[in-house]
């Protein structure tokens, strides 16, 4: 099952090139306050039969004629692992505009990073740029998508709490700040196209995954090269906070990151998955300081020439 929103906070099920609608289904006044997690993946974990049925024999609407949204609305949490493929490490190295002097080594020795649930966009809206005179990365990565509370749980038992995986740019400001901060500016988390489920993915380490900027090739490995697996990250994660229902862990990326600029396209692929593209606007996002000491937003200037 692929489970999508769509036009403004729409349900669907995707069925090849077309979906069939689902919001019906669900129900979208939850109380308050509302359990921890997003309302909806709580809801749909328990709802497999009821929307195959709905599949069966419902209208379909083309997939091109819909608005692609983060199929997550509302993690409580967006996790990330920082440093889990081992040739991203050596680049990191290699390349001072990554690791700006630091050293990296084992991931629990600098341990995962939460990034805020505001940067979240999906593949139909655009990444902002932030800072012109400094540089962004895309980061093409799997992402779990919790599926039920999971706390000390053991890596033989981690998969039980995955409601299914999406595909995850971890977009990120280089610099020397910690990642917290640099990887949470508003469209620098990207989800999407749609959730599978894990019932049609029972190995996720085990994934080819790519990204393409303006065509051409930037990222390409498997899961398979994850240093800790899908199991060894949802087992390290709990073991330090409860994670809920559509909580996102983006599990890492690959080598070959590389700054994007206005205008650029992303194509992002994963095995199992699908594809999805995302672009990059074509104008800077800014910021100035307000007449009154505090911050204002300034509006997106043309992007400059390269």
């Amino acid at each position: 099952m692929k489970l999508c929103r769509f036009d403004h906070d729409h349900l669907g099920l995707v069925l090849g090139e077309h979906l069939v609608e689902v919001t019906d289904l669900f129900d979208r006044t939850p109380p308050w306050p509302a359990a921890p997690g997003d309302w909806i993946v709580r809801q749909a974990v328990e709802m497999g039969a009821e929307l195959a049925v709905r599949a069966a024999g419902s209208p379909k609407t083309p997939l091109g004629d819909v608005r692609l949204e983060s199929p997550v609305a509302s993690p409580g949490k967006i996790i990330g692992a920082p440093i889990n493929y081992r040739a991203h490490i050596e680049e990191a190295h290699a390349d001072q505009g990554i690791g700006f002097g630091r050293s990296f080594a084992d991931l629990k020795e600098h341990g995962l990073f939460l990034k805020a649930s505001s940067a979240l966009i999906g593949p139909s809206e655009e990444v902002r740029l932030r800072f012109p005179e400094r540089r962004s990365d895309h980061e093409v990565e799997l992402v779990a998508v919790i599926g039920r509370e999971a706390s000390q749980v053991s890596r033989e038992r981690a998969l039980d709490h995955v409601f299914g995986y999406a595909i995850g740019l971890d977009m990120t400001v280089r610099g020397p700040e910690w990642p917290v901060f640099r990887k949470s500016a508003d469209t620098y988390a990207v989800l999407g196209p749609w959730i599978v489920t894990a019932d049609e993915i029972p190995d996720p380490n085990g994934l080819d995954l790519s990204l393409r900027v303006n065509g051409e090739l930037r990222q390409s490995a498997n899961t398979r090269q994850l240093i800790y697996d899908v199991q060894a990250l949802i087992e390290y994660a709990s073991s330090f906070y409860t994670l809920h229902p559509g909580d996102l862990i983006y599990t890492g990326t690959p080598e070959g990151v590389s700054q994007v600029r206005p205008g650029d396209v992303m194509d992002c692929e994963i095995g199992a998955i699908g594809r999805m593209h995302v672009g990059v606007a074509k104008a800077w996002f800014s910021q100035a300081p307000a007449a009154d000491g505090g911050v204002a937003a300034r509006p997106l200037k043309t992007a400059r020439s390269y």
